[in-house]
């Protein structure tokens, strides 16, 4: 009788199957810039550092986001208003050697939630890591968006621990950088989800 395979952490294939960027000789399908020429929006830039429980900087850690365009098209055959651009809302960075990640991409527009009413902007995002048997999944929201108030999934999350979901918009910059650092544990941990 075959057994399961147990789980088990990433292992020494994690660069190898998830970040080629730079590091091997095949086509990239996925990156952190995930701009096409014929996306609408504004462009802006996503760019923290992951951080363990002690304020290490991560730096090996694998980012992956996911989001919906400037109109709140998500880039899928389950969502019926699909974008009319080559935009697909999905890209995944690798960590430096002081834990940093950026991505380039367009400002996401309001989505539908389950229940029909609209939910603020917002990218989700996984982080996979060595030692983890599961990557930890969360959200950015913008801190220059209003509907961060009304947004059914912030509500949530108690008040005090809101601010590890919002990213800090930096000024003066070509287009706009927001910051969101990741903790991984610690007082400041970033709220997680079960997904």
């Amino acid at each position: 009788m075959a057994e399961i395979t147990p789980s088990q952490t990433v292992g020494p294939y994690f660069a190898y199957g998830l970040t080629p960027r730079g590091k091997y000789a095949w086509k990239d399908t996925f990156g952190a810039d995930l701009v096409t020429p014929d996306a609408s929006g504004e462009r802006i830039r996503i760019e923290g550092q992951v951080l363990d429980g002690d304020g290490v900087p991560i730096n090996d850690c694998m980012i992956e986001i996911w989001q919906a365009d400037a109109q709140g098209r998500y880039a899928s055959p389950a969502d019926p208003r699909r974008p009319n651009a080559t935009f697909q809302g999905f890209g995944r960075a690798g960590t430096d050697a002081e834990g940093r990640y950026a991505f380039d991409t367009i400002k996401p527009g309001a989505v539908p939630g389950p229940d029909g009413r609209m939910q603020a902007p917002h990218v989700l995002l996984a982080v996979f890591a060595r030692g983890m048997l599961r990557q930890s999944y969360t959200r950015i929201y913008f801190a220059d968006e209003a509907a961060n108030a009304d947004d059914a999934i912030l509500a949530l999350v108690p008040p005090e621990r809101r601010g590890t979901l919002v990213a800090a918009r930096t000024a003066s910059q070509a287009s706009p950088v927001y910051t969101f650092d990741i903790r991984m544990q610690g007082d400041a941990e970033t709220v997680f989800f079960e997904v």
